[in-house]
């Protein structure tokens, strides 16, 4: 596998500024990053404006998309993974949760060829964790058991902020869930490639929600819908525009 492979990253953002210019930065300090896609998901602060700032300051490294109107996360990755060009793309979250210079461990079994997608796990084996809320950590369990039930594919941690994929696999992807369905989803979808899925222990840093965390629990009742919808009601080649060949080749969701 060459190691000049190119990364993109995607950070969808809302109501960040606070965090948005020095993420971007501390991404941007990494040589394994070509481009910097940020989705303004119509912040009513200066999110945006922080934006553009950081484009003009980077031309040709960091781009930026808006949304008219607040469609949530999901909608926000899926504007930036249509504007993304690398052979490897990842997420990055605009706050202060996931630490960017954990990226080039999480993309490492890319560039060695061992793998097509990887998730940081925040459980996997624990590095530097912020202890907070236990029904959210009883919440993530339940929902990766649940999910790893349907996909038989053993994650320990489908909820985390760090995804890294081949760029043909996520680009091809068809995405249809919204607000944080995005996590479920993908990893339904993935599965169904039966394609080289590695996880990787990664530091977590969570926020209260008075620090600005958005998720509840109508996310996690979501969640359960989206674990039987994209698992027993939807089909390979509904999951992809068109379903990457290496894929295609190997006999996947036969």
């Amino acid at each position: 596998m060459p190691k000049d492979l190119t990364l993109s990253v995607v950070i969808p953002a809302y109501n960040e500024e606070a965090t948005l210019a020095h993420v971007v930065g501390r991404v941007l300090e990494l040589p394994e990053v070509s481009e910097v896609i940020i989705v303004d998901d119509c912040s009513r602060d200066r999110t945006g404006a922080i934006a553009e700032d950081l484009s003009r300051a980077h031309p040709g490294r960091v781009r930026v998309a808006h949304h008219a109107a607040n469609r949530g996360k999901t909608e926000a990755l899926k504007t930036g993974f249509a504007l993304t060009s690398g052979d490897m793309v990842i997420v990055q979250d605009a706050d202060l949760e996931y630490d960017p210079a954990e990226i080039p461990h999480v993309i490492e079994p890319i560039l060695r060829g061992q793998a097509d997608v990887v998730y940081g796990s925040r459980f996997l084996v624990r590095r530097a964790s912020r202890v907070l809320y236990f029904y959210h950590y009883l919440a993530n369990r339940g929902l990766t058991f649940f999910s790893n039930l349907f996909t038989n594919v053993n994650m320990t941690d489908v909820e985390t902020g760090y995804k890294a994929f081949r760029g043909e696999i996520i680009r091809q992807m068809r995405i249809v869930s919204r607000g944080f369905g995005f996590e479920i989803e993908v990893t339904a979808k993935v599965a169904k490639l039966r394609c080289a899925i590695y996880e990787v222990p990664i530091s977590y840093h969570g926020r209260t929600y008075e620090e600005g965390k958005k998720i509840g629990v109508r996310d996690g009742i979501a969640a359960l819908w989206y674990i039987l919808r994209f698992n027993l009601l939807c089909s390979l080649t509904d999951s992809y525009r068109q379903v990457p060949a290496r894929f295609r080749r190997s006999g996947a969701g036969k």
